[in-house]
């Protein structure tokens, strides 16, 4: 699974994958999408390109705001596309919009930081 977008289709598999990734200490980036989205269909490959380019350090989840709306509920998501981005549980950031650029940048940041603040600490 590592290098590739994960649909999440029940709250259960939404737990688990963030579960998963809170043990590995990696960073947790969600699409929370619509398939009815024009916009959400545009990034989408971006998307996919950031889960390729970092398969052990991120996880990239797409959940889809109407079959997941308790998920999308509890993240107080108002819009799709919204990407958020979480570490050990703590939301980082998210950002609405279909902004390529901001999207690889935001993934870039966050990754590089991780992977700075951990090996600082097991140096």
């Amino acid at each position: 699974m590592a290098g590739t977008v994960i649909a999440c289709h029940t709250k259960e598999e939404f737990d688990a994958h963030m579960a998963k990734a809170y043990e590995a200490g990696k960073l947790v980036v969600i699409d929370f999408m619509s398939p009815t989205c024009g916009a959400c269909q545009e990034i989408a490959p971006v998307f996919a390109e950031c889960a390729k380019e970092y398969p052990t350090k991120g996880v990239f989840l797409m959940v889809d705001i109407f079959e997941l709306k308790e998920v999308a509920h509890s993240y107080c998501i108002q819009a799709a596309p919204t990407f958020v981005f979480i570490m050990d549980d703590l939301t980082l950031e998210s950002f609405v919009g279909a902004s390529p650029d901001k999207l690889r940048n935001t993934v870039k940041e966050f990754i590089d930081n991780t992977s700075a603040a951990s090996a600082s600490s097991s140096a």
